[in-house]
């Protein structure tokens, strides 16, 4: 029974006065999992009378539960709810993510409505941009023996999108984006990306390999069956080259490009045609030493830190919005080939991330700049 009076909630929550209070309920066993749809609806109805409800969700944890906080609730209250974010090993599993002007409701109306729809929320990010006013969510959740189908769970979560303006996208969390990888010469990254595909730790379908180099400078790598395409460019075939890229793009119905080393800059109708779906791996912590050899350029300035930067791909060189970033130190002792060997390790687990946060929908574009919901 859901407390409808001000009296039913003070006996279902005794010492309710208005002032902040707090209920604690804890996981007896890591596989436990708390609905918070189904806890908010026990404890306040109705939902379109609370405030925006700020929700600090945990991550990932072995062997100790974490906390759920949901903040400025009707009557000022605190719940803080301990429990696990283990997925339902008999559960259809899905992503959703959405951005939308921020206002009052989003959280609860989104819980609700998957609650409504039989899904047990897993796990949830949120991140809301004082600066543009806009609202960003990340919520893993599945649906455990409720027979909806995912149509079914897609027009629940509309109506939500339609009431606040949402743009969203909604996918299983089995659901393998298919991926052309692009490269020039070095095939390190190219290398990293086929390996961790291939012991599953990236979620893939590689649907093609695109060079401006032939095969045979590759003789020593295992492309493992995925088609290989040699598109030699010149100043002169660079228009027909990316038409033929583009084509293999569609004919192959590839939703990921990445460019694993590709040494060539994407003319801006190719970046545009790429918008939000192509990643580049710069050979530098941007915005230093752009440009042809760049460890050379570091090395003349006598740096003590090299990096890497992986982001989505735009009209503006090496501009895109950042994804992932990492660095490592150097000293005076490092030659040339010591900062190349170094930022080939940089770059392929900056690549390898990127490409992970964007397969798991981790991603959200915001402007110049992309919301990243990490791991």
């Amino acid at each position: 029974m859901v407390p409808k009076t001000d009296a039913e909630r003070q006996k279902h929550n005794p010492g309710r006065d208005g002032r902040r209070k707090a209920v604690f309920v804890t996981a007896p066993h890591p596989s436990y999992r708390l609905n918070v749809g189904r806890i908010c609806s026990a404890l306040y109805e109705p939902w379109e009378e609370m405030p925006a409800v700020p929700i600090g969700f945990p991550r990932q944890a072995v062997g100790r539960p974490e906390v759920f906080l949901l903040r400025s609730m009707v009557f000022s209250s605190e719940i803080g709810l301990v429990c696990m974010t283990t997925l339902s090993p008999d559960g259809k599993g899905y992503i959703l993510t959405l951005s939308c002007p921020d206002q009052p409701g989003i959280v609860a109306a989104l819980s609700q409505t998957l609650f409504e729809a039989g899904a047990n929320i897993t796990e949830a990010q949120q991140f809301d941009d004082t600066g543009s006013g806009s609202f960003f969510m990340r919520i893993m959740f599945d649906v455990r023996k409720s027979g909806h189908s995912e149509a079914e769970v897609r027009e629940a979560i509309e109506t939500v999108t339609n009431r606040f303006g949402m743009k969203y996208r909604l996918n299983c969390q089995s659901y393998r984006p298919k991926v052309m990888i692009l490269m020039s010469k070095f095939d390190h990254c190219l290398v990293d990306l086929l390996y961790r595909w291939r012991i599953g730790e990236l979620q893939i379908d590689p649907v093609g390999i695109i060079a401006n180099h032939p095969e045979e400078t590759y003789r020593d790598v295992d492309f493992y069956g995925i088609p290989f395409h040699y598109l030699p460019i010149t100043k002169d075939t660079k228009t027909e080259q990316e038409a033929r890229i583009f084509s293999l793009v569609q004919e192959s119905q590839t939703e990921l490009v990445v460019l694993a080393r590709y040494m060539q800059i994407l003319s801006n109708e190719m970046a545009a045609a790429f918008s939000g779906r192509c990643i580049n791996i710069h050979h530098s912590f941007l915005p230093g030493f752009k440009g042809a050899r760049p460890y050379h350029q570091a090395w003349n300035r006598g740096v003590k830190l090299i990096g890497a930067t992986a982001h989505y791909v735009t009209s503006d060189l090496d501009e895109g919005p950042i994804i992932e970033q990492d660095v490592e130190r150097i000293s005076h002792a490092d030659s040339p080939e010591d900062l190349i060997r170094k930022g080939r390790d940089i770059e392929r687990r900056v690549l390898s991330r990127a490409v992970r946060y964007h397969i798991e929908m981790r991603t959200i574009l915001n402007g110049n700049k992309a919301i990243v919901f990490t791991s």
